[in-house]
């Protein structure tokens, strides 16, 4: 049995049930860190914070600094502030992105941009920013704030250069692999450090879970653009196929440009020029993908990935803690949404 294959199976052995319920408490005390630290004396983000907080979600990166702490020791404070402090920077990072994305959804409900309005949501998202770093100030520590003014300038940056690459079909493998490292993989591996941190564990620890965390976003993110593509909007909470109208290559198409011919190549251009369906049907664009393996060849890439994460966790002493975070890299893998 090889070793991925090992750890893979003990992984198994929690569910995402049981996981949740590792941290069931330490997340209420994070809901209501979040509730009481984000009241503001303008009533139009009271209004938007409490519709973000009611939106619900994985809260998958809270979790995994709860996870990441608790490794070392008991919940304190300064765990559930940064729980909380991720979650707030997560959250303004969405509202960002439906601004420009122009997006009209998220998680089945009308986005912030839609019933506010872009000029109130950028505002309410900028008001989250510096709720959740003024949260942070308050631990006095400045490795953490260290981390956490990096962590939002490579965001920025990868925003930045997502804007500079909509609409393009050139985009490599090396191009899209930078982009999810600045816009995903950097937020996941500061939730683990910020975990470490948190519980004073050390630079060696911190940085092998900061990894761990890297490998873990790289592969959620690789899984969320191929779902994208295979999943249904009932499920996924937002419209199929949204990447390509949005004008975004992503690695399954990548992958199915490297063989594409021209005609190909041609339906592509035209979904990317167009925004939209109407003269290229999305079920021609998914067959291309099939055709030219684009789908399975990203999926194969997000297990490399995910097989990293498991083996750097299991370096860890066994714990609850432990294999819940190695548990999390088949649901990270095996999700529907």
């Amino acid at each position: 049995m090889a070793f991925g294959d090992t750890f893979s199976k003990l992984g198994q052995t929690l569910s995402a049930v049981e996981i949740f319920d590792l941290v069931r408490h330490d997340l209420e005390k994070v809901e209501r860190e979040i509730g009481l630290e984000t009241v503001a004396s303008v009533e139009a983000i009271n209004y938007i914070n409490q519709y973000l907080q009611a939106g619900g979600g994985k809260r998958l990166r809270p979790i995994l600094v709860l996870l990441s702490g608790r490794l070392f020791g008991e919940t304190t404070p300064a765990l559930i502030r940064m729980a909380s402090v991720v979650e707030m920077i997560h959250t303004a990072t969405l509202v960002h992105d439906d601004v420009i994305d122009l997006a009209k959804t998220r998680r089945g409900r009308p986005s912030v941009n839609v019933v506010w309005g872009n000029h109130t949501s950028v505002l309410s998202g900028d008001w989250l920013y510096m709720q959740a770093f003024q949260v942070a100030v308050r631990e006095r520590h400045f490795p953490t704030l260290d981390l956490l003014i990096g962590l939002t300038q490579m965001m920025v940056e990868g925003e930045l250069l997502q804007l500079e690459r909509i609409g393009k079909i050139g985009v490599t493998e090396a191009d899209y692999m930078e982009l999810i490292d600045r816009k995903t993989a950097s937020l996941f591996s500061a939730c683990a450090k910020l975990g470490a941190m948190s519980a004073r564990a050390g630079d060696e620890a911190e940085n092998r879970l900061g990894e761990y965390a890297w490998n873990l976003g790289i592969a959620f993110q690789l899984v969320d653009d191929i779902l994208d593509f295979t999943s249904r909007e009932k499920i996924l909470g937002k419209p199929v196929g949204n990447d390509l109208r949005e004008g975004k290559v992503t690695l399954p198409l990548i992958y199915a440009l490297e063989a594409a011919d021209g005609e190909e190549r041609k339906l592509i251009e035209t979904v990317l020029a167009d925004g939209n369906y109407d003269q290229v049907p999305f079920g021609k664009i998914l067959n291309l993908l099939k055709r030219h393996r684009g789908i399975e060849r990203a999926q194969e890439r997000a297990q490399e990935f995910t097989e990293k994460a498991r083996t750097i966790i299991a370096e860890f002493p066994q714990s609850p803690y432990q294999k819940a975070l190695l548990a999390v890299t088949n649901l990270v893998t095996a999700r529907d949404r």
